[in-house]
């Protein structure tokens, strides 16, 4: 496949997933009927999807959609010092941080939960994270949370 040049840059995220879509079948000739071959192509994607999720709930799997991913903030029982984490389990978290197995929050301990934002998608769980751990999402969480 030849990359055309533009202003999307080769291997941007948009063709890779045209990539992926594709699933490695060569794309129908211009001359055939081009519109059937891409619901073809979304039809199989769809397929795989929906068997992908029947072999999850089969094996008795958690799906993604069903883990909530948490981010927290807990605090020093002296209130100076905070700390941003992400976890599936919140109690067995906060409970590994007074236990002293984090390194980063041992020094400080006992800690205790000042906030935490429950999220179904993990993509925006990871993202607010990365937020908060910035500077400008430290100063919204100190304003705010």
């Amino acid at each position: 496949m030849q990359e055309v040049g533009g202003s999307i840059p080769p291997g941007s995220t948009s063709l890779r997933l045209l990539r992926k879509l594709r699933l490695g079948k060569p794309v129908p000739d211009a001359r055939s009927e081009a519109s059937k071959g891409c619901r073809v192509v979304a039809r199989r994607a769809k397929t795989d999807v929906a068997n992908e999720i029947g072999r999850r709930l089969q094996s008795g799997a958690k799906g993604e959609a069903d883990a909530m991913k948490y981010v927290y903030i807990p605090e020093s029982v002296d209130s100076e010092h905070f700390y941003v984490g992400i976890t599936d389990d919140l109690r067995a978290r906060l409970a590994k941080h007074n236990a002293g197995e984090v390194a980063h929050t041992s020094k400080y301990r006992p800690w205790r939960i000042k906030t935490y934002i429950a999220f179904s998608d993990d993509k925006q769980a990871v993202a607010f994270e990365r937020y908060l751990k910035s500077g400008s999402g430290r100063a919204f969480a100190n304003k705010r949370l």
